[in-house]
């Protein structure tokens, strides 16, 4: 985020950039402020929590990002085509696991609330994107910004948690198919569905009762969740510290846990038996799916950002250059994609989605090679 540090003069504090900005996102998120009394300036970058001034000024580097080409189209056009492609896909997800698949399998539940959950977000990703492509200018308001902030996290946690729950169901259904049938009910899953929506929207209130909109008057525009003043450096150090650590990593463990028992449990199977193979594949894919959306989507956001949290008041944050902005907003996009990838999830854990969306490829394929052929023989008459 672009934090406020406090600096003796306005010259001094451009040399210090100068000398040490030399990452790409070094210049992502510092504004530099000047005060009548000597304070240290920091060797690091923005990290550092240093009292705010009352007069500010933005640095070049900072300005030069918000006005950038790839906060203003790269970031837009990547959140565009998340939203026109996960639109459509999850809302055909919703009406297969809640209209077409009987009776209706934990996993099929679970399924059902991760496609809600990731169609709510994409849904959100037009405010986002009006955002970045009028430069980084919020025009919705300030409640609007805090809730479409919550929402980015709020979805992330809650595919987080949900993902989870689909792991403990598979360990459940492979590992202790007889023991399990009593906890594996559609009223169970329903209560823990409930218990992760919970969860993850409790997380995301913080975010939610607090402003996230910082006026630049350099620039004249208002950002969102972009910029902050020291005075919120302490409290976002510890939301985010403890809502990385319970929401994403102690689910991340158990998911893996979940998924290693499921495929050695198959592995200790006959493998000349045609129904055992068939479930090891299965298995194998969905960890591996499981483990690509966890690689690529979540664990650089989650990681970095406790880590950029964890360095504020160290002495290693001093001497730190300030690039994790840059690489967080990136992940922060690229956390998007898990809109995309978790319909790979429904297509290898539900056996009747694979079947509703063959038939429905077959007769998109049938009715369009019926109006070329239609087509073609009208021209020939």
């Amino acid at each position: 985020m672009l934090l406020v540090a406090a600096c003796e003069v306005k010259s001094k504090c451009r040399t210090y950039h100068k000398q040490n900005m030399h990452s790409l996102g070094s210049a992502f998120f510092l504004l530099l402020g000047t005060q009548k009394n000597k304070t240290k300036t920091p060797t690091g970058a923005g990290f550092a929590v240093l009292p705010s001034s009352k007069e500010r000024v933005t640095s070049e580097e900072a300005l030069e990002f918000l006005t950038g080409p790839v906060s203003t189209i790269l970031l837009p056009c990547f959140y565009t085509l998340i939203c026109f492609i996960s639109v459509p896909i999850n809302i055909f997800a919703i009406m297969v696991f809640n209209c077409w698949i009987r009776p209706k399998t934990p996993a099929a539940i679970y399924m059902l609330n991760l496609a809600l959950a990731d169609l709510l977000f994409a849904l959100m990703l037009p405010f986002k994107i009006s955002y970045h492509f009028e430069g980084n200018n919020w025009k919705f308001g300030s409640s609007m910004c805090s809730v479409v902030t919550a929402a980015f996290y709020w979805n992330m946690y809650c595919s987080v948690l949900l993902i989870a729950c689909i792991s403990v169901d598979r360990l459940l259904a492979v590992v202790y198919p007889i023991d399990s049938l009593a906890w594996r009910s559609s009223r169970t899953t329903v209560i823990a569905c409930i218990t992760m929506w919970v969860l993850s929207f409790a997380g995301s209130v913080p975010l939610v009762s607090s402003d996230q909109t910082f006026n630049l008057t350099k620039l004249n525009i208002t950002t969102c969740h972009d910029v902050h003043s020291t005075n919120k450096i302490i409290w976002l150090k510890t939301y985010f510290v403890t809502l990385c650590c319970l929401l994403f990593f102690l689910p991340l463990l158990i998911t893996v846990v979940s998924y290693t028992r499921v495929i050695c449990s198959l592995s200790r199977l006959q493998y000349d038996v045609p129904e055992t193979s068939h479930r090891k594949r299965r298995a194998v894919m969905m960890t591996l799916t499981v483990l690509v959306i966890f690689l690529l989507c979540f664990v650089p956001t989650n990681c970095l950002l406790l880590a950029h949290y964890l360095q504020l008041n160290t002495e290693k944050s001093q001497e730190a250059p300030d690039g994790s902005y840059a690489l967080y907003l990136v992940f922060l996009c690229l956390g998007s994609l898990n809109c995309l990838l978790d319909p790979l999830l429904y297509y290898f854990g539900s056996s009747q989605f694979r079947k509703q969306l063959s038939n429905m490829l077959k007769s998109i394929c049938h009715n369009l090679s019926k109006k070329i052929l239609n087509s073609l023989y009208s021209r020939l008459e």
